[in-house]
């Protein structure tokens, strides 16, 4: 393997390159997955410096577990998972979901939000980033990432009731945030 330059690598070339550590590799496989990467982080996280920190503590993972990836999957699926997962233990360690009974699980509307189907991606990521940490994370694992209740519940160590709970707090609030947005619109 000798690359030189700005030249497509290809993956096989850039996992076997980075296990060997090499860091040109490193680089090219940093260089091509980190926007796609610095999204997802960006989705979990408040703020731009969270999203950062995350994607360089993903990246540290990805490195050191890259002789476990079995190719059984896509390459960039398995780097989402390690993503996803960082960004989950990121916010485990500072966040506080209160448990919900099933009462009060019950009281909970889960409505249907139209209005977020008009926003531009940009928009709802914005919009998105204003929710609490764990409203944002049930939000995201369930609605983007497509882990059912019982799987959130597991990751986060909190009961299905509270992840359902959360995810339908955090659909209103964002359906109320696009209704006052559109209101306001000219």
């Amino acid at each position: 393997m000798n690359y030189t330059g700005n030249q497509n690598i290809p993956e096989t070339d850039l996992i076997q390159g980075c296990i060997e550590g090499i860091p040109k590799m490193q680089d090219a496989l940093y260089r091509q997955y980190s926007p796609k990467m610095y999204a997802v982080c960006l989705r979990y996280s408040g703020h731009v410096e969270d999203a950062q920190d995350i994607l360089q503590e993903g990246f540290i993972k990805v490195f050191r577990n890259l002789a476990r990836f079995r190719s059984e999957g896509s390459f960039e699926g398995w780097m989402r998972r390690i993503f996803v997962n960082t960004a989950i233990e990121h916010y485990r360690k500072s966040i506080n979901l209160y448990p919900v009974s099933e009462s009060q699980e019950n009281k909970v509307e889960d409505k249907e939000w139209t209005a977020f189907d008009k926003l531009a991606a940009k928009d709802l990521i914005k919009l998105i980033q204003t929710l609490s940490p764990g409203y944002r994370t049930v939000f995201n694992l369930y609605v983007v990432e497509g882990y059912t209740h019982r799987e959130i519940a597991t990751m986060m160590g909190i009961s299905e009731g509270t992840s359902k709970s959360q995810l339908a707090r955090a659909k209103a609030i964002l359906q109320n945030l696009v209704i006052k947005q559109k209101n306001q619109a000219p």
